[in-house]
C-alpha cells in the first residue's frame, strides 16, 4: 500500500506553447523507453527477486517511474491545453486531438499506442536486472535528445530533473545487481 500525496514529484512548468516538443514529449509517455514501460516492467518483475532488498528497489522504482509518467503527462497537458484545435492539427497532433481531445493518452511521438508488448520479464533476476540498467540508459539518453529539442526553460528544467533520477535509477540498478549476483554465488556455492 502507498501513500499518495496530491502533488507531482517535482513540479512541471512550461513558459509557452511549444507543441512540437509536446508531440516529443510521448516518447517518454508511452513509447517502448516510456516512464509507464519502465514502471510497469519493474514493478512485474520484483516478484522473481531473489533478495528483499531487490525487490524493494524494483518497487521504490517502479513507483517513482510512475510519479515520473505522472510529470511527463503532466506537461504535455500544460502545453496542449493551451493550443486551438488548429494549432495542434498544424503541429501533428490532429489525429490525437480528434480521438483523445486534449487527454494524454499513452502513445508514442508518432502516436503508436502503448503495447505491454514494450516490457520484459523473464524470471531470470540478471537478466532482468541487465534489462533495467539498458532501459536506465535508454531513457536518459532519451532525455537528453528532448532537452536538445527545446528552449522552453521550463520544460528544460523538468527534464533534467527526470534526466538525473535515471542516472540514480541506474545505480541503483548496478548495486543491485551487485548484491544479487553475490547472494547467487553464495547459495550457488552452499549446494
Amino acid at each position: 500500500m502507498w501513500i499518495y500525496e496530491k502533488k507531482l514529484q517535482y513540479p512541471a512548468w512550461v513558459e509557452g506553447c511549444d507543441l512540437q516538443i509536446a508531440k516529443l514529449l510521448f516518447a517518454q509517455y508511452g513509447g517502448p523507453d516510456s516512464e509507464l514501460s519502465a514502471g510497469l516492467r519493474y514493478l512485474a518483475q520484483r516478484y522473481n527477486m531473489p533478495i528483499p532488498e531487490a525487490k524493494a528497489v524494483l518497487t521504490d522504482i517502479g513507483t517513482e517511474e510512475l510519479a515520473h509518467w505522472e510529470i511527463i503527462g503532466t506537461l504535455i497537458y500544460k502545453i496542449i491545453n493551451r493550443a486551438t484545435p488548429e494549432e495542434l492539427k498544424a503541429a501533428g497532433m490532429g489525429p490525437n486531438y480528434v480521438e483523445h481531445g486534449r487527454d494524454v493518452y499513452p502513445a508514442d511521438a508518432a502516436g503508436v499506442p502503448w503495447t505491454a508488448a514494450y516490457i520484459q520479464a523473464i524470471e531470470d533476476p540478471i537478466a532482468n536486472l541487465h534489462e533495467d540498467l539498458a532501459a536506465e540508459e535508454k531513457a536518459r539518453t532519451t532525455y537528453e535528445h528532448l532537452i536538445n529539442s527545446t528552449r522552453d526553460r521550463g520544460v528544460i528544467d523538468t527534464l533534467s530533473f527526470l534526466r538525473e533520477r535515471e542516472v540514480v535509477h541506474f545505480q541503483r540498478f548496478g548495486e543491485t545487481l551487485r548484491l544479487v549476483q553475490e547472494y547467487m554465488e553464495h547459495t550457488k556455492c552452499m549446494r
